[in-house]
């Protein structure tokens, strides 16, 4: 039984070993095309750089508009804390029973805090807003009732109508005013913002691809000769596709990049006018920059858009190449 089981032990072995040096021969022809497919790119540093830097320029607008997106969401979200409802109180209620609403009104489940303004308190307020100095003491009783001041723990216009419903049937609370008009055009502004990044980035891209794979034409058009001799000796097409998709690999990759510097060079150069301009009117505003994860996205992209559209040119042009 051992003669039997020794010619099956060394067919399994040669099977393994074939399949190992197959495995190590693919990967060292995948080294070779990468490195001499960057020799190439190097030789022609003029043409490389100019087919990055429209690779870089196609990239660099729907980049710096997800950024900007970016910063209108941390807006987005400072803006949502100043969504609020004003609960104006009758004007029975005195301070005692005002303070009691209150904090009945904190108690709710879907609120977030309450800040109570007595009806002095909102007449002070009342009359430094208008510039009146002291005016309006002169009248013999305050027109204005107390109000709360509610910040809800949804921003949604749906939820915070639903709020001002059940806060309306609190005893004591006269009239809830919410203004829905400005939270509804901040989130279509948003979902008007995002569709147009989601649009340009779609069409940049097909850019991209055009870019690379008119690149890539020209390179197996002035390879014709050569593309000819290997598959007369057996090459496949996955075999002569290889070196051209590593070159537009690498084109994606150095467009990558240079979108990367654009994009700094823009922050720096926008940043000291935008605080200035936020400065002026009171508030923070710092230029939106690609953190480590959103550069890996962007070099991914660009590489991934870049061998694409090498794999597409090289594709259709390996079909019309037929050896003589």
């Amino acid at each position: 039984m051992s003669r039997d089981d020794t010619p099956a032990r060394r067919g399994a072995r040669s099977q393994r070993t074939q399949a190992s040096s197959r495995l190590r021969a693919w990967g060292r022809h995948h080294r070779a095309m990468g490195l001499d497919s960057a020799r190439r790119l190097v030789r022609q540093p003029l043409g490389s750089l100019l087919t990055m830097l429209a690779i870089a320029i196609a990239l660099v607008l729907p980049a710096g508009l997800w950024l900007m997106l970016d910063s209108a969401r941390l807006l987005d979200a400072e803006l949502a804390e100043s969504a609020t409802l004003t609960a104006y109180l009758e004007p029975r209620v005195g301070e005692g029973e005002a303070m009691r609403i209150a904090e009945a009104l904190g108690a709710h489940d879907d609120v977030a805090a309450v800040r109570l303004i007595t009806a002095a308190e909102g007449m002070a307020e009342f009359q430094q807003a208008l510039g009146l100095g002291d005016a309006l003491g002169r009248l013999e009783s305050n027109p204005l009732p107390a109000s709360v001041v509610v910040m809800p723990r949804q921003e949604a216009p749906a939820a915070m109508q639903a709020l001002v419903d059940e806060l309306e049937a609190v005893t004591g609370v006269e009239e809830v005013r919410l203004d829905l008009a400005w939270v509804e055009r901040l989130a279509q502004l948003a979902e008007l913002g995002r569709r147009v990044a989601l649009a340009l980035a779609l069409l940049f891209g097909l850019g991209v691809l055009l870019i690379v794979g008119n690149t890539i034409r020209l390179a197996v058009e002035s390879r014709r000769q050569e593309i000819e001799v290997v598959t007369l000796i057996g090459a496949t097409h996955a075999f002569v596709r290889r070196p051209f998709l590593y070159s537009g690999a690498w084109y994606g990759l150095g467009g990558g990049l240079l979108a990367l510097g654009l994009l700094n060079l823009g922050g720096h150069w926008l940043a000291t006018p935008v605080s200035a301009l936020a400065v002026s009117y009171g508030a923070h505003f710092a230029m939106p920059r690609l953190d480590v994860a959103g550069s890996a996205t962007l070099l991914l992209c660009s590489t991934l858009l870049g061998w694409l559209g090498a794999w597409i040119a090289v594709g259709r042009h390996l079909a019309s190449i037929r050896p003589r």
